[in-house]
């Protein structure tokens, strides 16, 4: 049986990208999310939404990762907020009890902004209204 793939997307605008992930989070891909989202911070990103809504599978190990990410990015000044997960990560979400700490209104749902500030990040665009072109990829191995 072939290992599920995890393809990582992102769009950058100003401090704020938008990462979509698609595939599988698990022990073997969670390390490639890791990398995205440090990859962020280093680029100087200060506002990182990731959108889950292709993300069919999301284990312990990618809440790990998404709980590190977080920790490094309000360290640094920031937010991490994820976006339509599946349900069962919500559900381990709501379980562990940091749906708080992780969890953004749903991507289609979030207000736009009439000034983009400093103090106001650009909105999060519509899943499906940005072009996804993979930065990333991994099949595990």
């Amino acid at each position: 049986m072939p290992v599920p793939q995890l393809t990582v997307h992102r769009h950058d605008r100003s401090t704020h990208a938008l990462i979509t992930l698609t595939g599988e989070i698990d022990l073997l891909s969670a390390p490639l999310v890791q990398v995205s989202l440090e990859q962020c911070l280093r680029d100087g990103i200060h506002t990182i939404d990731v959108d889950l809504t292709p993300v069919t599978f999301c284990d312990c190990s990618g809440l790990n990762v998404f709980l590190h990410a977080a920790q490094q990015t309000i360290a640094a000044g920031g937010t991490l907020r994820l976006h339509n997960p599946p349900p069962t990560m919500s559900r381990i979400l709501d379980l562990v009890g940091c749906g708080q700490l992780l969890l953004g209104p749903p991507v289609n749902h979030l207000p736009a902004s009439p000034v983009n500030t400093p103090a106001t990040p650009d909105p999060v665009p519509p899943h499906g209204s940005v072009q996804l072109v993979p930065v990333l990829s991994g099949d595990g191995r």
